[in-house]
């Protein structure tokens, strides 16, 4: 039997954030590029790189909803090294996370925060796979995985 494979155009993220116009200046500085539409209480950004249809929605919502983080993989540090800068000249206020044990995998990582506390990371895997720990001993993948920072 065959089996139909649909190649994807690019993912789909959105998000509620409390106000747009807020969200759009940082969304401009993360993915530097300007939004393709904006509307009353409403944004879309067609990243090109990596592919990702993304729009901000205004609306009322419980703290961070049920989003844990969101991300862009990148193919090495070198890449999360110039996100960061790029982030950094910006404006935006980043954090590293460099050797990270996260999600069974060595990871480099940095880290901004969207004007309603949504986390986006960049990041690159060094080694995949790890073997899972006992609870006590993981860093990630446990029910605090990639907690938020501390403002």
């Amino acid at each position: 039997m065959a089996t139909n494979v649909v190649q994807a155009l690019k993912a789909h993220v959105a998000i509620h954030v409390k106000n747009v116009p807020a969200s759009i200046e940082f969304y401009r500085k993360l993915f530097a590029i300007e939004p393709s539409k904006v509307r009353n209480g409403y944004a879309k950004f067609d990243v090109a790189n990596p592919p990702l249809n993304f729009t901000l929605n205004e609306g009322a919502h419980e703290e961070h909803g049920m989003l844990s983080h969101l991300g862009i993989q990148v193919g090495s540090t070198a890449g999360v090294l110039a996100v960061r800068q790029r982030w950094s000249e910006q404006g935006l206020s980043t954090r590293d996370e460099m050797k990270t044990d996260c999600c069974y995998a060595l990871q480099d990582k940095a880290w901004v925060r969207d004007p309603d506390g949504n986390e986006w990371e960049v990041f690159a895997v060094l080694e995949d796979n790890l073997p899972e720990k006992p609870v006590a001993e993981r860093s990630c993948c446990a029910p605090d995985c990639c907690a938020r920072a501390v403002s």
